[in-house]
C-alpha cells in the first residue's frame, strides 16, 4: 500500500473518532442557570435543561400529582441570598433543592426544601421542607422546547413545553 493510502486511511480513522467523541460529549439535559435579583435579593437558579423532543411533558414524562426536579439529572437548585417572600410566604436566605407537583388541575406545588444536594427527586423527604407553595400555571404563548428558568421583575417563572409555572416572589 502506498504511504498517502496509509495517510489518507489514518487520517480518516481519526476524523471519525473525534466525530464520536464529539457526539458522546454533547449532554442531553445541559446544565443552564438563571439569575437576577427580586426586592434586593440575588435569586440563583441552577438547573439541566431536558428537551421536549416531540414528547408529551406533563402528564406522562412528568406524572401529575408526583414530585418532579423541575429539570433533568441533579435536583434544580434556588438561591436567593437574603429572605425573600415567595407567594405571599417566607423563606429565608439559603440554597434549596426546587421540586415541583403538577396537577391536571391547572395548578401546581411548588417546594423550596432544606437538602439542596439531591439527584433527582429519589431520595426528597417531605419532613425537610422549608415552604411549600401552590401556583396556577398558564398555557404558553408557544412551544418551549428547552426546559428554562427566567428571573423576572416580580416571579422566577419555568417554562417547558406548552407550560409556564410563574411563582411570585418580592
Amino acid at each position: 500500500m502506498k504511504l498517502a493510502s496509509k495517510i489518507a486511511i489514518l487520517f480518516m480513522a481519526v476524523l471519525t473518532t473525534g466525530m464520536v467523541n464529539a457526539q458522546e460529549k454533547t449532554p442531553k439535559s445541559p446544565k443552564a442557570t438563571a439569575t437576577g435579583t427580586i426586592g434586593g435579593a440575588t435569586i440563583t437558579i441552577n438547573y439541566n435543561s431536558p428537551f421536549v423532543k416531540g414528547r408529551t411533558i406533563y402528564g406522562k414524562l412528568v406524572p401529575y400529582g408526583k414530585v418532579w426536579r423541575a429539570g433533568a439529572d441533579d435536583a434544580t437548585t434556588f438561591e436567593t441570598s437574603k429572605a425573600i417572600k415567595v407567594e405571599g410566604k417566607e423563606l429565608p436566605a439559603g440554597k434549596y433543592a426546587f421540586f415541583v407537583i403538577p396537577e391536571k388541575d391547572g395548578t401546581a406545588t411548588v417546594i423550596f426544601n432544606k437538602e439542596a444536594k439531591q439527584w433527582g427527586a429519589y431520595d426528597y423527604k417531605e419532613a425537610e421542607d422549608a415552604l411549600r407553595v401552590k401556583v396556577k400555571t398558564k398555557k404558553s404563548a408557544s412551544l418551549t422546547e428547552s426546559l428554562v428558568y427566567k428571573v423576572n421583575k416580580s416571579d422566577v417563572t419555568l417554562s417547558w413545553e406548552n407550560l409556564d409555572i410563574p411563582v411570585a416572589i418580592k
